[in-house]
């Protein structure tokens, strides 16, 4: 009988499509106006409940039970559920990481090794080799990244550039690594194989990856390299008299990479780190783990200090505030707000699924994209449009690419050229919206809204501007090949 009622389903008219997504950018707006950067806590996700109640609305008109659309909400929320068991296991590293001295000895060594001046361009080279060799951006800036944030607050440098540094140099990594799930995926939707997909990239991720460190070395001209060596001085002295500072302290950074490498489950992988990152704190920081329990050096008490910088992190007091808010933090609790925000994104993502209005956009846009340039412009911003709505980079590659495949099929061109166009846009742009699982855990790890690092970001809005120019250009866009005539059909 259920099944019954989906012919009675209508289809939404483009305006229906588009009202949901203009009545979340104002809203959107309207927090970020209100709120600043105290939005992404709470306001956003009230924006995002607003915009879901809208196309429920819509769905209601358009024949939709509840019941059909609660079920594509449960669907939708499934999709990101692994995502967010991750992000709950990143928040438990991140604090017995900090107990640890894992985190801070890689900031001490950071400081030894960056000089102020070229630190920016250095940061994104060493997470696109890192990302490269594990296929994990969430991994790169979850562990490299928070160091590197770390590094940059003890020279004295802007959080914002180091954050767009970072996501950049891991982005790159991430999306030339055949280890990525996401550089995977686009070629499986597309219909290409990985690694020809991989070859193809490099013509777009290239020139982006290579403009990006350019660009960050000017920036890096600009900093006051004798202020912020006076500053590291200082904070890595800080650094020694609040831990034992030592190599052995980064064996559980070299553990979980190689587990990352050589392609373990994610979720096991880290919270295997964070437990170790625990075992770590009992050998080697007894005199903090102490001193957070009051004095008390009993095993109950070490145990209880461990166990709470799983769930709610640790709370370090130097009597420097800037070295007291670099190293408190962490815990699964420090993650809660991005688990909200990624559901609140994910229901909203989910109704405008469930009825249609993400795939009247897109036939929407096909109508306009007469040429190739075009059509994969038409692509990119599907792409990016389907990170907003969606919140999700798995969902943002999938649904276009299964949309757009035919017409790519249709119009001659090779399935590199979605898989790459699927890339360019869909996994590069999720970092940059706060609300997508992406975004989101990139504010939750390194501390700092996509709106201040966006800018900075530049290999992630680079990257699709040259694949457009290469659209209208013809520029590296490959026909397919056509099929060899059999001597039967010539006879």
């Amino acid at each position: 009988m259920r099944n019954s009622s989906l012919s009675a389903f209508k289809e939404p008219t483009l305006w229906q499509a588009a009202l949901p997504l203009v009545v979340l950018i104002i809203a959107l707006g309207t927090s970020v106006y209100l709120f600043g950067e105290d939005s992404s806590y709470g306001p956003n996700q009230i924006a995002l409940w607003c915009a879901s109640g809208v196309a429920l609305l819509i769905g209601f008109a358009n024949n939709y039970r509840w019941d059909d659309i609660e079920e594509g909400i449960k669907e939708g929320i499934s999709v990101a559920l692994g995502a967010l068991l991750i992000i709950l296991a990143v928040g438990s590293l991140i604090g017995t990481w900090l107990l640890s001295g894992t985190v801070p000895t890689m900031i001490y060594y950071g400081l030894d090794l960056l000089n102020p001046s070229w630190f920016y361009a250095a940061s994104t080279i060493i997470c696109g080799i890192i990302a490269l060799a594990i296929g994990s951006s969430w991994t790169t800036a979850a562990t490299i990244g928070v160091a590197l944030m770390g590094v940059a607050s003890g020279m004295g440098l802007s959080p914002a550039i180091t954050a767009g540094a970072v996501v950049s140099g891991a982005y790159f990594g991430d999306k030339m690594s055949p280890l990525s799930d996401t550089t995977n995926l686009a070629p499986a939707v597309a219909g290409s194989e990985l690694f020809a997909h991989i070859r193809y990239m490099v013509y777009t991720a290239g020139p982006a990856f290579i403009v990006s460190i350019i660009v960050f070395a000017i920036l890096g001209l600009n900093t006051d390299a004798e202020a912020s060596v006076l500053q590291l001085e200082r904070m890595q002295l800080e650094l020694t008299n609040a831990y034992n500072i030592g190599w052995e302290m980064l064996v559980p950074l070299v553990i979980l990479l190689v587990l990352a490498a050589t392609r373990k489950p994610a979720l096991p992988t880290v919270f295997f780190g964070a437990l170790l990152g625990g075992v770590w704190a009992v050998f080697f920081q007894s005199e903090l783990i102490t001193e957070l329990a009051s004095g008390d050096s009993s095993a109950i008490a070490t145990l209880k200090v461990v166990w709470l910088a799983l769930s709610d992190g640790i709370t370090v007091e130097t009597g420097s505030e800037q070295l007291d808010s670099l190293l408190s933090g962490g815990g699964m609790s420090s993650m809660l707000n991005t688990v909200w925000l990624i559901l609140s994104a994910m229901t909203f993502g989910a109704v405008v699924e469930k009825i249609g209005l993400l795939q009247r956009l897109i036939t929407g846009l096909l109508s306009f994209a007469k040429s190739t340039g075009s059509l994969i412009t038409s692509t990119l911003f599907t792409c990016f449009g389907a990170n907003i709505l969606t919140a999700d980079q798995y969902m943002s590659i999938v649904l276009p690419g299964r949309m757009f495949r035919e017409e790519y099929e249709e119009r001659g061109l090779d399935p590199r050229v979605l898989s790459r166009s699927l890339e360019d846009s869909a996994t590069l742009t999720s970092a940059l919206i706060p609300w997508n699982t992406c975004g989101a855990f990139m504010m939750g790890t390194l501390a700092i809204s996509p709106f201040e690092y966006a800018p900075f970001a530049i290999f992630n809005w680079l990257t699709p501007l040259i694949a457009i120019f290469y659209g209208y250009t013809g520029i590296r866009i490959l026909r397919r090949e056509p099929e060899p005539v059999s001597p039967t059909t010539q006879s």
